[in-house]
């Protein structure tokens, strides 16, 4: 966040403050699962719900375009629990018709996105069990285990950053403090 608060201040200007004690532990109680720590961490300096007024009920997730890349974006508690609820699954993975392989289930109860598209089709989730990040695309096998954690995802994010107020990025720019793609 400090890179983006130096690169593109405009953006992380409308950013809206973190989140407290209290909305994570309501929110791990309506989802029934305890965050893990790196998300709870991130939440905590970084609540990216938007405003009640700028919800768009005509899409599934609801968040600040742009950032981290064009198309995606992080979810708020709100967006983050509206987008577990749809994916939760009775019996706790999906499908449920394949017991055989419950270590590639398309969606586990264990995971919790924090990024997503509008559509809710694609975006990626921390596995409560161990930390690691993974990424999920309707009608694509889901990846568990592409980054080790969230602080590994993080500097990945803090890589393309760099790569932007660099110059070195073909798909986005900084324009007037805000990241702007093409």
């Amino acid at each position: 966040m400090s890179l983006l608060r130096q690169h593109a201040p405009a953006d992380h200007a409308d950013l809206p403050g973190p989140a407290t004690e209290r909305m994570l532990a309501a929110a791990e109680e309506r989802m029934g699962v305890t965050l893990p720590g790196d998300l709870r961490t991130w939440l905590l300096q970084n609540n990216l719900d938007l405003p009640e007024e700028d919800v768009d009920d005509d899409v599934a997730c609801c968040g600040f375009d742009g950032f981290p890349d064009e198309g995606s974006f992080f979810l708020g508690i709100r967006a983050m629990e509206k987008l577990y609820a749809n994916r939760f699954v009775p019996g706790g993975f999906d499908p449920p018709d394949q017991p055989d392989q419950p270590d590639h289930p398309f969606w586990r109860n264990e995971w919790i996105p924090f990024l997503s598209d509008q559509d809710g089709w694609s975006g990626k989730f921390i596995d409560v069990r161990d930390g690691r990040v993974g990424r999920w695309f309707v009608g694509e096998v889901t990846v568990t285990g592409e980054y080790a954690s969230m602080a590994r995802y993080f500097d990945s994010v803090a890589e393309t950053l760099t790569r932007i107020a660099n110059g070195k990025s073909p798909v986005c720019e900084v324009a007037e403090g805000r990241l702007v793609w093409s």
